[in-house]
């Protein structure tokens, strides 16, 4: 496949106009012609319907208009990454996640990366409730450690663990004096959560499924994971979170219960896939890797349901 026919493709299925698009790729209308004819020769199908008055494009040509994009795409990556390099600049991978990343799997994670790519460099960036994808929905970071679920379209998902939950509440709560709870207990409770746009990951967090679909009434957002266990400590409300709270945010004004009946949360190493990088693909295979391989991790993570 001729990659400047490509790029004659795209040029004419954005204008749909022969005489535009041969002005802006700067050839002749005939050569223009021949390229597109050729590449429908190619292809063995009609990529465009011309008549006298205009052009448009077949439900093949929008098919590959979109496949014609991801190449070019991909190809002008490839080249502007391959530039860098010969040029001395280290490839840079943009690794984003949540409060937490991936827990104790996090640093050997890193480690194995940086083990196996030691051309690479690596940039980290944590994200607030605001954003549970990480940087992945605005394609700021290229990979990134999240929470399932997300309403992010587009992104490839493997799954690390799943954590236990837990429910945060003041000492002074009725239910602090006990170790355990089940979700019913949590239902007519005020729930603080992360202030964001993604409402699938804000329903997970605030039991809407338990609910039948129905949101909780009474809410408190926050804006980070120190924020929230304040509100929690202060009785403003309790909060739904992994059980590696205890180990990374605790405080004296809040006990943790487990959550006998909850599901837990899936965290895991996630990327667009519209945006494919052989730097992502090292990275995860990275990840899996030290997942395999540390089984103490991850029954620490796993196990981690006790009350505290």
């Amino acid at each position: 496949m001729n990659l400047r026919r490509l790029r004659s493709y795209v040029v004419l299925a954005e204008e749909l106009h022969f005489t535009r698009a041969a002005a802006k790729l700067f050839v002749a209308q005939q050569s223009l012609s021949k390229q597109i004819a050729e590449l429908e020769a190619e292809l063995g199908t009609p990529l465009l319907r011309r008549t006298s008055r205009r052009v448009e494009l077949t439900p093949a040509g929008e098919v590959f208009l979109a496949a014609a994009r991801e190449v070019l795409a991909r190809f002008d990556r490839g080249v502007a990454e391959t530039r860098r390099v010969g040029q001395g600049e280290r490839a840079t991978l943009r690794v984003g996640f949540v409060v937490g990343a991936a827990l104790e799997l996090t640093t050997p994670i890193l480690g194995e990366f940086t083990a196996r790519r030691p051309e690479a460099r690596v940039e980290l960036h944590e994200f607030g409730f605001a954003d549970p994808s990480a940087g992945l929905a605005g394609a700021t970071t290229d990979v990134a450690f999240i929470r399932l679920p997300s309403s992010t379209h587009g992104l490839v998902v493997a799954p690390l663990f799943t954590e236990p939950c837990v429910v945060g509440v003041s000492t002074a709560h009725p239910l602090g004096t006990r170790d355990r709870v089940r979700v019913a207990d949590l239902l007519d409770e005020t729930i603080a959560v992360g202030r964001t746009d993604d409402g699938v990951w804000r329903d997970f967090w605030t039991l809407t499924a338990h609910r039948g679909g129905k949101r909780a009434r009474n809410l408190v957002e926050t804006h980070s994971q120190s924020e929230e266990v304040e509100v929690v400590a202060a009785g403003m409300g309790c909060n739904i979170t992994p059980a590696a709270a205890r180990r990374y945010s605790p405080h004296p004004g809040v006990r943790f219960l487990t959550i006998e009946d909850h599901p837990g949360s899936v965290l895991a190493v996630a990327h667009r896939a519209d945006r494919p990088n052989p730097l992502v693909a090292s990275f995860v295979d990275a990840a899996k890797a030290v997942r395999d391989r540390e089984p103490g991790i991850l029954l620490t993570i796993q196990g981690a349901s006790g009350a505290g």
